[in-house]
This record gives C-alpha cells, structure tokens and sequence, in this order.
C-alpha cells in the first residue's frame, strides 16, 4: 500500500508582496492563525517565514520568529520547518539568526544558487500598497538567489550538526540533486533525505510532468528509491504538480508562499482552503493523509520537545 502522503503548507514565504492579495498573513497574529488553520487542516508540516507587521516586507529578526513559533507549538503538534533562504540580500547570518535561536525539528535548505526571477509580476500589479515592493521585485531582474557550497556547508554545519535539525532540501532543477549527492558523499548529511522539487519559478526548471518525473527518477538512481520526496510548484502549477506527485508516489506543498490561488482566476482565502483541496483530492484518489506522528518518524526528526520555543 502507498505510504500516507505528507502535506507541507508553506504559510507566507518572501516573495509574494502585500500588493498581490490581501489574503497574504503578514503579522505574527496571522500567522500563527493561518498555520494553526493549514494543520488542522491536514498539513503534517508547517514552512515559515516572518514578515514586518507594518508593511508585509519580509524580515529576518529573530524576535518575530518568536511572536508566532510558541503559539504555533501550544496550539498544533505540526512539524515547524524554519526558512534557511529568508529574502534576497539577506546574509548568511541574518538566514540563520531565527532557525539558530528556535533550534527547529526542520529547516529548508537550498542546494544551489539560481536566477530567481520575480520581476515578471510587476507589469500585473496596478496599484502598490507599499513603496519597497516594486523595486524589490525589480531586482530580481539583476539578482541571484545564492546558495555556495560552503553555504550549504555551513548551514549543514551550524544547524544540522549543531542543533540536530533535518532538513527539506529544495532543488530548484537536476543539478542540485548531484549537490546533494556530493555532501551525502563525504557524510555531511545521514539518510533518511526528505528533497523538495521546486518546479516554474522562472530560474530553474519549468513545472511540467516531464521534467518532475525527470527529477524523480534522478533522485532515486541517486539516493535509492525508499527516499521522501515532495513537490511545490509556483502560481497555477500548484495542484496539478501536487497531484501528479502523489501519483508518483511523493508528498505535496502547497501554500500561499507557492500560489496565492485557489483556482484559475481567484484568489485564495487562506492557506488552510489549500491544504483542503489537496487533502480532497488525494482521499478521493485512495490516499491517505499523514500525521505529524508520521512524519517525525519517517524523516527521523528529534521532536518538538528538543525545540527551544
């Protein structure tokens, strides 16, 4: 029998901007709420980031973290999975200070650099709601998403060896599966391995059946075929690459961070109306949905009471 499926509901992410939706959690008071909602709503794993309160940009301080990590733990036995990537221009420092101080189960971590372009979506906004958001879009025309390998080392060092966290690795294309390979290689990293395929941001690979069936017949002749692997996919994607992952035997993300829809032409209310749908269809297809019981044993995570919020 397939093994339950694994929901991730990315809650906010850094890329979307307030000027999109108003159904974006921007304080820590729709965060906590809008998490505590997705995994009631079946999500077994929680991926946040935080943002400023008063104009939605997002914001690496470690003390926002903290305004809705500890209601989120007493309210949800949910696996919290920190950002490691933050926003663009943040250093490494800044990346880690949250995840350092919380000491989470889990952490995202990105195993490449990449051109990550969001500037697309300024010639769809037509009215802004607050003055960074273009030209923060805008520089995405002449940025780079970066992730060296001493910064996956690093990260690997400071947070997996240091605090015991595992970790979601995102692969943005083929690539950063070999990058996995290579740090599994000289041990850096102990299986089980929970991968991420992160398909149709414009940077990395495009978000079609192919190229995920690619991915994930690469990373089976890489890591086997008992590995977890999930997928997201960006904007109108989302569903449908959530579905196909499950036919495929993979967990899904969903989350406003991935698609600020719900379908073609209308915004989603909330996360939890995400997580819903796909929870919906995978029950109708015969699957069943994973707990975070599930979850902490299969990815071999140290528990929430090892956390320190």
């Amino acid at each position: 029998m397939a093994r339950p499926v694994i929901i991730s509901c990315a809650i906010t992410g850094s890329l979307h901007t307030p000027s999109m939706s108003p159904h974006l959690p921007l304080t820590p008071d729709e965060i906590a709420r809008e998490s505590i909602a997705a995994a009631d709503a079946g999500a077994a794993i929680l991926h946040l980031h935080a943002r400023n309160a008063e104009d939605g940009r997002p914001t690496a301080d470690p003390g926002v973290f903290m305004e809705f990590l500890p209601r989120i733990k007493q309210a949800t036995d949910a696996i919290v999975n920190i950002t490691t990537g933050g926003a663009p221009g943040m250093t490494m420092d800044e990346r880690l200070a949250a995840p350092e101080l919380a000491s989470p189960e889990m952490t995202s971590l990105n195993m490449g650099t990449i051109n990550f372009g969001l500037f697309p979506a300024v010639g769809k906004i037509k009215e802004w709601k607050h003055p960074w958001e273009k030209p923060f879009l805008e520089s995405s025309r002449d940025g780079i998403f970066r992730n060296t390998f001493k910064d996956i080392e690093e990260i690997l060092n400071r947070l997996g060896k240091g605090h015991g966290c595992r970790f979601e690795f995102e692969c943005y294309d083929v690539g950063h599966l070999h990058n996995l390979a290579w740090f599994l290689d000289q041990k850096l990293y102990e299986p089980p391995i929970f991968i991420q395929f992160c398909l149709g941001i414009l940077g990395g690979i495009g978000a079609e059946v192919d190229h995920l069936l690619h991915m994930v017949r690469t990373a089976q002749r890489l890591f086997g075929n008992d590995i977890e692997f999930s997928v997201l996919a960006a904007g109108r994607h989302q569903m449908p690459m959530a579905t196909q992952n499950i036919l495929l035997g993979g967990n899904v993300r969903v989350g406003l961070e991935d698609s600020l829809y719900i379908e073609r032409g209308q915004l989603a209310h909330s996360n939890a109306e995400q997580v819903s749908k796909i929870a919906r269809i995978m029950t109708e297809l015969g699957y069943a949905i994973a707990t975070p019981a599930e979850a902490r044993s299969r990815l071999a995570l140290k528990g929430a009471d090892r956390t320190s919020f």
